[in-house]
């Protein structure tokens, strides 16, 4: 049998550690799971604090936001592997109440939407027979939450590229005012997450003939709200669910049998979300 190979971004904190940490739990001796996030030091420092698990831990530097990192890494797992199995873009940049969304949109999305994208393109190609690629984006990733007048920037995307376009849009109104004076959304969590889900929506328009003859799943996942840091700058999150816990249904998802109607979908708690609003 043919050892797996799962690889986890943003994985040096929160949900990204406990969903490397879930992996290597559950998978065989023979697995290994690839425990990536963009500082070496803090990569190495996470691998040697978990305990000993069934399949192998292997650190390695990754950088979302930066191409040549991620296409680096997707060349030298091919090397090594010549495919991955499980991928989860839990890639990250947070923000807070008090951020100027002005100030730091490009960072943000660079790192969020293009690095997503970047994950996609780079790794989806890579999947073996009956793999999984999930995207952790929100519940907030949908055009409920996004005014009617804007569904159009975000909805039916045909490609990776016209994604990339529409959030380089959304972020250029950001930087020069627009989007403050106009229908978006003041959090840019919404629009951000929103382009997310269109971007998994637009691969799965592109793959789903094959990945579903090879029992591929591709699908973007909210994990709900959790009580972290940063979550409790916003919120009450004294009562929310660990990232361990959180983590729970996620890694159900990439290692339970496929269920077809997930393909291409917004899941949560194993539930498909509608991606349009009710009528």
């Amino acid at each position: 049998m043919t050892s797996r190979i799962a690889l986890v971004t943003g994985a040096t904190q929160g949900l990204g550690a406990a969903l490397a940490a879930g992996l290597a739990q559950r998978m065989a001796p023979t697995d290994t799971v690839y425990l990536t996030g963009r500082d070496a030091a803090r990569v190495g420092a996470v691998v040697r604090s978990l305990p000993a698990f069934s399949a192998r831990v292997r650190g390695e530097v990754l950088d979302v936001s930066d191409p040549e990192s991620v296409t680096r890494l997707a060349t030298e797992l091919t090397g090594r592997h010549g495919g991955v199995d499980i991928v989860f873009n839990n890639a990250v940049m947070r923000v807070g109440p008090d951020d100027d969304p002005k100030s730091i949109i490009k960072e943000y999305v660079e790192v969020n939407n293009f690095g997503t994208t970047r994950v996609l393109r780079a790794f989806a190609p890579l999947l073996r027979d009956g793999g999984r690629l999930i995207v952790v984006a929100s519940s907030l990733g949908t055009l409920k939450f996004l005014a009617p007048a804007l569904h159009d920037h975000f909805d039916d995307l045909p490609s990776l590229d016209a994604v990339d376009a529409a959030t380089a849009a959304w972020r250029d109104q950001v930087v020069d005012g627009r989007a403050r004076a106009g229908a978006w959304p003041g959090f840019v969590n919404i629009p951000s997450k929103i382009a997310q889900v269109a971007a998994v929506r637009a691969l799965a328009l592109e793959r789903r003939r094959q990945d579903v003859e090879r029992g591929i799943l591709l699908a973007s996942v909210c994990p709900g709200m959790m009580n972290t840091p940063t979550s409790a700058l916003w919120w009450d999150v004294s009562a929310a669910p660990t990232p361990e816990q959180a983590a729970g249904p996620l890694l159900s998802l990439a290692l339970d049998p496929v269920e077809p109607g997930h393909y291409g979908e917004l899941i949560r708690d194993g539930a498909v979300l509608p991606w349009r609003p009710a009528g």
